[in-house]
């Protein structure tokens, strides 16, 4: 069985033992978190969407991590003015492994 939940405007396909990487959760590792905002189930027979959300449904994980994701380089330089700009941003990310999806 497998679902499809949104978390920090994006949305993931999950099934129990994957990893994710997903943007920063509070927690430290080893905290048990759970998304309820599942879009769709399937697994067994027929798969369920929701609208927007599958009722009573939901995905339980553990954090493994708190993390950074890889450093990304802005650099402006305007040409004959001498001016230029170098900037550099790294985005916090969390890592959850998925336990279990709960139905019902």
């Amino acid at each position: 069985m497998f679902a499809v939940i949104k978390t920090g405007g994006k949305q993931y396909s999950v099934a129990a033992e994957d990893t994710i990487t997903v943007m920063t959760l509070e927690g430290e590792p080893g905290d048990k978190v759970t998304f309820d905002k599942v879009l769709m189930l399937a697994g067994d027979g027929e798969p369920s969407f929701g609208a927007p959300f599958v009722e009573g449904a939901r995905v339980a994980g553990e954090i493994v991590r708190q993390t950074r994701g890889p450093k990304a380089i802005s650099f402006k330089k305007r040409r004959r003015q001498n001016s230029k700009r170098k900037r550099g941003h790294r985005q916090d990310l969390t890592l959850v492994k998925i336990t279990e999806v709960l139905v019902g």
